[in-house]
């Protein structure tokens, strides 16, 4: 079963894109080629794509949540620049194989590494990326590890109703295992480079009930029949901390770039 079941919509519209300067250090890193080609690594509704289909004519999204898929499909298609080629494939990182002779210059994984067998993905990905291409691992802080006063209320609503435990779907978060950094140095991809982008938000109180049920430790169908007392219990707590009906947001974006040790600049 999927970890993420009935968020698709909400993640599309709740989920916070990336920030401005994160496409143009992805552009930058990554090796100039034409065709340039993308590999998005659980795209979800397609943000990362949608941000990068500029920069990139070549790309492929592949996402293990059929819904995902089609709410990118959905999203992307219109967008799309003329001559850019998209391919959107539901499946497994672990088990994805492109076709034959397609070699990604960029491989992203925005949010998602987490979810991984990541020597696994990333052993598989030293198959097949092209000579000189680069992994970028990045995500944001949730709202589950965030530190603003309004984001630990609201986290203590979301465990008044389902639990201390973390949830991730029908089970427990599992604890994430070494540090992304340290994973992507045991890989092919050993020289890594941190990079990180500060990120100032405003939110009001159902834009943070739709960000819940974009999440796989508040999606919707967790609540049952109490989903208008957990809507009205979150609304509560937030107009502790409202100004005008808006909250604040301190945020990052910690983006770990990584290549072969054998690269030597950009083509």
């Amino acid at each position: 079963m999927s970890t993420f079941p009935g968020t698709a919509e909400f993640y599309r519209q709740f989920r916070p894109g990336l920030p401005g300067a994160l496409p143009t250090l992805l552009d930058q890193i990554a090796p100039a080629a034409s065709p340039r080609r993308l590999l998005d690594i659980g795209t979800g509704p397609g943000l990362v794509v949608e941000a990068l289909l500029e920069r990139f004519d070549d790309i492929v999204a592949l996402d293990s949540d059929a819904s995902m898929v089609a709410v990118a499909e959905s999203a992307l298609r219109t967008p799309l620049p003329h001559g850019s080629r998209l391919q959107l494939h539901h499946g497994r990182a672990e088990e994805f194989t492109p076709s034959a002779g397609w070699q990604p210059h960029l491989v992203t994984f925005c949010r998602v590494f987490h979810w991984l067998d990541q020597s696994a993905v990333l052993a598989r990905l030293g198959e097949y990326v092209a000579p000189e291409g680069v992994v970028a691992v990045f995500s944001d802080r949730s709202l589950w590890t965030a530190g603003n006063p309004w984001q630990r209320a609201v986290r203590d609503v979301v465990q008044d109703f389902l639990g201390t435990q973390r949830r991730a779907g029908n089970r427990t978060f599992e604890s994430p295992g070494p540090p992304h950094t340290q994973v992507l140095r045991d890989s092919p991809f050993s020289e890594v480079t941190e990079t990180v982008i500060p990120v100032r938000r405003t939110w009001s109180a159902d834009d943070v009930i739709g960000y819940l049920y974009s999440t796989s430790f508040a999606a919707p169908y967790l609540f049952g029949g109490r989903r208008a007392n957990f809507e009205a219990a979150v609304k509560t707590v937030l107009a502790h901390f409202t100004t005008n009906g808006v909250l604040l947001e301190n945020n990052a974006f910690t983006v770990l770039t990584a290549h072969r040790p054998s690269r030597h600049g950009k083509r």
